[in-house]
């Protein structure tokens, strides 16, 4: 693979000062002229990508912001057509978006729910964005799907793995592509059982926010029900760089585990934190200390390099899968980028496609009219598996990855082995599950 320089065809630059609060209830209004929210009205449609371009996840959002350029590029008909040649559905001709240039324009969420809606925001009214995709925190994309209900516009999530995404906040106009927490402890929970055993005493340090505290709740659930138990659980500001101080009370908690519930920036310096103070060096209780990282991605395995050997985690999608929709996503991303895509990347990719495709079978842009041909839609060839939108609730299900840092990499990108492939039925759940209750789905919102 070789580095190749990043082009933009027909961008708009998003005017949002992402920084700006919020005060007031946001209210948006449709011209009178038009049936929803920023109907298209001439040769072009223009979609909203609102990452972290910086802050702690800032470089998943730069790995999703790349993805989101090479769909635009597949839907206009550029390169080699990627996942468009191994998708299911066939509604994808290569020709835009119901015969309409796709164009976008971009948002730094800044990993901040307030600056998250800002930008958001800006990318609805200022420039006509139709569908916003893209976060790297569960609390910005409850935030932006929030004010995507209020606008009348459909929100595809990004990376976000709270359960309070398509659990207690979940919207009408929100549908999520990733899997979720409780899906993280079903996969996850036996394999560590298997290889751990079931006398094990857990300390859990945890992101103080709704993704960390999902969690963090779905880890603890999954592993007492197959008999450890959990000696602490201690909750660290998502800003934190420095994890010393976090660390030196387990050495002393009678805890032969340590769970990390941090993601990106935060899990790459609290797992270096506890690798710096010999955690994997100890015996606790008579065993060999572990540390397990529930939520994984290469960009955090890349950053942690040697200190990831033989953690175990989990994961959306990686790279090495072999199914057709897979190795076409890794081709056409790593002849443009000169690298394998993250997990988040792909996600990001697959829900632009995902997007355009129910807009192309149900013959319009109105959001309702999308969220329609969503709901319920089981398809294959974007490099899951097959998969399922449940309707109830708009979360997708597919198979998870367990996967393990890699004790004998061959090069740079082979930071993670995928240790096994989870069946979709063992990580699925009712939608009245008591972690995912107490919100209502709604209706859809066209913005009108």
């Amino acid at each position: 693979m070789t580095n190749k320089p990043i082009t933009r065809r027909g961008v708009l630059k998003s005017g949002a000062v992402a920084g700006t609060g919020l005060a007031l209830p946001t209210i948006f209004t449709a011209s009178s002229a038009a049936a929803y929210t920023n109907e298209p009205t001439g040769g072009s449609v223009t979609l909203g990508f609102n990452v972290p371009q910086t802050g702690p996840y800032a470089e998943e959002g730069n790995d999703e912001l790349l993805a989101q350029q090479l769909a635009v590029e597949h839907l206009n008909g550029e390169g080699d057509g990627g996942c468009l040649n191994t998708f299911t559905s066939k509604a994808l001709k290569g020709n835009g978006i119901l015969g309409k240039k796709v164009e976008f324009v971009t948002g730094d969420t800044q990993t901040k729910s307030d600056a998250a809606r800002a930008s958001a925001k800006s990318m609805i009214e200022k420039d006509g964005a139709i569908m916003i995709n893209g976060g790297s925190s569960s609390g910005v994309a409850v935030a932006v799907q929030g004010l995507c209900q209020e606008a009348g516009v459909i929100f595809m999530a990004g990376l976000t793995h709270a359960n309070d995404t398509t659990g207690k906040d979940k919207k009408a106009n929100g549908f999520r592509h990733f899997f979720n927490a409780y899906m993280s402890g079903a996969a996850l929970a036996p394999v560590l059982a298997a290889e751990m055993g079931k006398e094990r005493r857990a300390y859990h340090l945890t992101a103080d926010y709704n993704w960390g505290w999902t969690q963090e709740e779905s880890i603890v659930a999954s592993t007492e029900a197959l008999g450890w138990e959990t000696v602490n659980t201690v909750k660290t500001p998502l800003a934190s760089t420095d994890f010393s101080s976090y660390i030196t009370p387990v050495l002393n908690s009678g805890a032969d585990v340590l769970v990390l519930n941090h993601y990106g920036g935060n899990m790459v310096n609290s797992l270096t934190n506890a690798i710096q103070f010999g955690l994997l060096d100890k015996v606790a209780n008579g065993k060999d200390f572990k540390i397990v990282v529930p939520l994984y991605s290469e960009l955090m395995a890349a950053g942690a390099g040697e200190n990831i050997k033989g953690v175990l985690g989990s994961m959306n999608w990686n790279w090495q899968l072999q199914d057709e929709g897979t190795k076409a996503f890794v081709k056409s991303f790593g002849e443009k980028y000169g690298k394998p895509p993250s997990n988040s990347a792909q996600t990001c990719y697959a829900q632009v496609l995902l997007y355009a495709d129910a807009c192309e079978r149900a013959g319009t842009f109105n959001p309702c009219g999308v969220a329609e041909a969503l709901e319920d839609f089981e398809f294959d060839g974007l490099g899951n598996g097959p998969t399922w939108y449940r309707g109830a609730d708009h979360q997708c299900f597919k198979d998870v990855l367990v996967v393990r840092g890699n004790e004998n990499p061959t090069n740079a990108y082979d930071t993670l082995e995928i240790v096994e492939i989870t069946p979709r039925a063992q990580v699925e759940y009712d939608p009245e599950h008591p972690m995912f209750a107490g919100g209502s789905l709604g209706k859809c919102n066209p913005g009108a």
